[in-house]
């Protein structure tokens, strides 16, 4: 049995993955902080709603997938509830594994995950990080549990804030960049529908080129880029306007905003 705790956007994404990968309505507990919210997923998926305390109690597996800022609270609720033997996930962002662990008491195994939004499209980017007690079989298992929807790597855990500001928060930064090519399609005389399809495309296409071909990204740009040719002359624009040291400073600032998070 499966529990999820705190099933919000990251949770329900969590929660279609899994039903998708094979596991049964009936093999996993959820729960919302609202009735409504609650009632929707259950008609919606077919699974159980239970309380938080009822969901520790009868769950192998707990995923905490409440905002960052109430995983303190969440922890105290269930504490009393779960059995020493439970592999405990956490996919909060911020929230290390020590302080879930402090907050549980005892020795309970927890494994740290940060997950993206492309796991309703089995396409995910999760990595995993061992607490204290949390061995190959933890570990293991949490590879099981989220390698049907995605790619999942072990980090250490001192990588997990940069890899959320990074991975976690990456598809948005892709999003962004859609938008912004569009509007300059728009711009160009394109129709907004046409200029999203060929940016939509080339953004598929240039990500499996990268996945697939196993070379370096500057390999693959340098190969669209002909000396004195249109893609030169933009990307010295892109250059002139400081586009990929703004990106340096935005991961970071999402990797700082993620510990003032979790501290607050």
């Amino acid at each position: 049995m499966i529990a999820i705790l705190g099933t919000g956007k990251m949770g329900e994404a969590l929660l279609s993955g899994l039903l998708r990968a094979g596991f049964k309505p009936g093999d996993v507990l959820v729960t919302a902080r609202r009735a409504e919210r609650g009632q929707a997923l259950a008609e919606r998926y077919g699974v159980r709603v239970a309380s938080n305390a009822e969901a520790a109690k009868s769950a192998d597996t707990i995923i905490l997938a409440v905002k960052p800022q109430d995983m303190g609270k969440l922890l105290d609720e269930i504490a009393p509830h779960i059995p020493a033997d439970r592999l405990v996930i956490s996919v909060a962002a911020g929230i290390t594994t020590a302080f879930v662990e402090s907050r549980l008491g005892g020795d309970i195994p927890v494994v740290r995950v940060m997950s993206n939004t492309p796991v309703l499209v089995d396409e995910a980017m999760s990595v995993i990080s061992a607490g204290a007690h949390a061995g190959e079989e933890h570990l293991k298992r949490t590879e099981d549990l989220l390698s049907p929807v995605g790619k999942v790597l072990r980090i250490p855990e001192s990588q997990q804030d940069a890899a959320t500001a990074l991975s976690g928060s990456g598809p948005a930064y892709f999003f962004y960049l859609v938008e912004a090519m569009v509007d300059a399609g728009i711009l160009l005389g394109m129709p907004r529908a046409a200029a999203l399809d060929m940016v939509t495309q080339s953004i598929v296409g240039a990500a499996i080129m990268l996945r697939d071909s196993g070379e370096h990204p500057v390999i693959l740009r340098e190969a669209v880029t002909s000396p004195g040719g249109t893609t030169i002359a933009a990307i010295a624009e892109l250059e002139r306007h400081s586009v990929r040291a703004a990106f340096l400073a935005a991961i970071e600032a999402a990797r700082d905003r993620g510990r003032q998070l979790a501290g607050g």
